[in-house]
């Protein structure tokens, strides 16, 4: 593993132990050069699927891609690593097809952070869906507002 503080690619694990949803394990490692400590983690290769994207494209399913996604999303709001990590989880395992549409995997992660965080879900929601003007925003309404739509039928 290399260092993400000085490029070294000697480290050596501190603490080990698998993950919450048991399919990966997290290492804590340090960094022999100049002791910066750095999380990695361990999982089993999977046939990966691909993301058809809006304009036709595919690309390999990336779980940091998401990641990331949501961690943005989630900035300064109480949303914990552990809970974004189990919400990669989900969705993952939600697309174990051989394809999947970036669409669906959008509407996922809408659906997860409307149960965690509205303000989340607001920043999620802007970007993917492309909001054009306020009114286009205002008009997706709240994720409970869109939740208590779908109960009713």
């Amino acid at each position: 593993m290399r260092c993400p503080a000085c490029g070294n690619t000697s480290s050596k694990v501190v603490d080990s132990r698998p993950a919450p949803d048991g399919d990966a394990i997290r290492r804590r490692r340090s960094c022999e050069r100049c002791g910066a400590r750095f999380t990695t983690w361990e999982r089993i290769e999977e046939l990966v699927p691909l993301v058809v994207k809006r304009d036709g494209r595919r690309e390999p399913f990336q779980r940091d891609k998401l990641r990331r996604s949501l961690s943005i999303a989630c900035r300064k709001r109480p949303v914990s690593a552990d809970q974004i990590e189990r919400i990669v989880a989900r969705i993952a395992d939600a697309v174990s097809e051989r394809e999947v549409s970036s669409e669906d995997i959008g509407q996922l992660v809408l659906v997860e952070l409307g149960e965690i965080d509205e303000v989340a879900y607001a920043r999620f929601a802007s970007v993917y869906l492309r909001f054009e003007s306020l009114e286009e925003f205002r008009a997706l309404g709240s994720p409970r507002e869109t939740r208590g739509a779908d109960d009713d039928s």
